[in-house]
């Protein structure tokens, strides 16, 4: 079974699919994005074609060429490209055989996966409502945006609006409620401390992306200050990129990014050496439904992986939502807060073609906003 054609479709919201055809008919779906640079992606997933079209499919092999055969490696732009293709194979290889991915990787650990959903926005002024709303939905976690942007040191007005935050959730829906609060590396490492240690009492499911990735020293310091547990990873790439951090013993959770991180296997890779030391994984997926089922196919097999995030109503979903472009909108089925064990093959999902090929007509300009501190200066988003 040979690859035959490889085409692109830019779909809003903000996210690039994938599909590859075989010379048998049988085709496959990844979503090879990075979040604002679409074009940049779909570019390189197109130079990558060249390895591929009229070649077998040999999913280790694929990758060994792609990172390595490129002399340059590595980063967000090159990963993702070859996460989509790699999730798009692992999706023929699954149907031409009749299984799940999960079980060519060893079989199911688990028969649901819990799952959490966003509150608040990107400023999460509605947190407190939205998570009781999330509740009642039957959602039993939630995860916010702990704080705006801040400066390298900053005003105890900003930690206090997040406590106050925090305070209002848990006294919405109590304390049994996993809530995760995303610092999204907005947080400078002094101000990370103070806001951990005013935080701690509220029991946060985790702190996510305490300091940006390229600051990972900091977590030393910040574990010494506090118990809550420690997440980060949605901005590193391949097991390369994770190995120091597993080493460091300063991270509680990882988080990669199966659109980014180098896809299925990749990840599952990282979460093998994770477990090795004791780390949950915890799969970061704001995306589409070709990365939430990519993710499911992971979280299914590994035993480590704990909780994994969902798109479905996520603030950055403008008009469009995560299961607009599913043949069958509940092929995921949320119940009491999490997904029951996929038995379709392949990744799971059917795509509704006809929807991406007129969406695409449309495609979308997606850009990161830039956000500034009070005196002009470029801050974190």
């Amino acid at each position: 079974m040979k690859i035959r054609s490889m085409e692109l479709f830019q779909v809003p919201p903000r996210w690039l699919f994938l599909k590859v055809t075989t010379d048998e008919g049988i085709s496959g779906w990844g979503e090879p994005v990075v979040e604002g640079r679409a074009d940049t992606v779909k570019a390189a997933v197109e130079e990558m074609s060249d390895y591929l079209l009229g070649k077998e499919i040999r999913i280790e092999d694929m990758f060994q060429t792609l990172y390595r055969g490129g002399f340059y490696r590595g980063g967000p732009i090159l990963t993702s490209a070859i996460s989509g293709i790699e999730q798009a194979l692992w999706d023929i290889k699954g149907k031409a055989l009749g299984v799940p991915v999960y079980e060519l990787m060893g079989g199911p650990v688990r028969q649901r996966m819990p799952v959490y959903v966003w509150i608040g926005g990107d400023r999460a002024s509605t947190a407190a409502q939205d998570a009781r709303e999330k509740v009642a939905a039957g959602y039993k976690a939630v995860k916010m945006n702990g704080t705006e942007e801040m400066a390298f040191i900053d005003s105890y007005r900003k930690v206090d609006e997040a406590v106050a935050r925090m305070v209002a959730i848990r006294e919405a829906v109590g304390y049994e409620i996993g809530v995760g609060v995303d610092f999204h590396g907005r947080v400078h490492k002094t101000m990370a401390n103070i806001l951990i240690k005013e935080l701690e009492p509220f029991r946060p499911m985790f702190i996510e992306e305490p300091v940006l990735p390229e600051n990972n020293e900091a977590l030393e310091e910040i574990k010494r200050v506090s118990r809550i547990p420690i997440a980060t990873g949605e901005r590193m790439y391949t097991r390369w990129g994770f190995k120091q951090l597993l080493a460091s013993g300063n991270v509680d959770i990882i988080q990669p990014d199966l659109c980014h991180a180098g896809g299925i296997w990749e990840v599952r890779k990282i979460a093998a050496m994770a477990e090795a030391y004791d780390i949950a994984v915890a799969p970061h997926c704001p995306l589409g439904p070709i990365a939430l089922a990519a993710s499911l196919q992971l979280d299914f097999c590994t035993p480590n992986a704990f909780i994994q995030e969902q798109s479905l109503g996520i603030h950055y979903n403008q008009g469009t939502d995560m299961l607009d472009y599913l043949a069958d909108p509940g092929v995921f089925g949320y119940s009491d807060g999490a997904v029951a064990l996929p038995r379709a093959p392949g990744l799971g999902i059917e795509m509704n073609e006809a929807k991406i090929r007129a969406a695409a007509q449309q495609g979308h300009r997606w850009r990161n906003p830039v956000w500034r501190t009070e005196d002009g200066v470029v801050a974190e988003w």
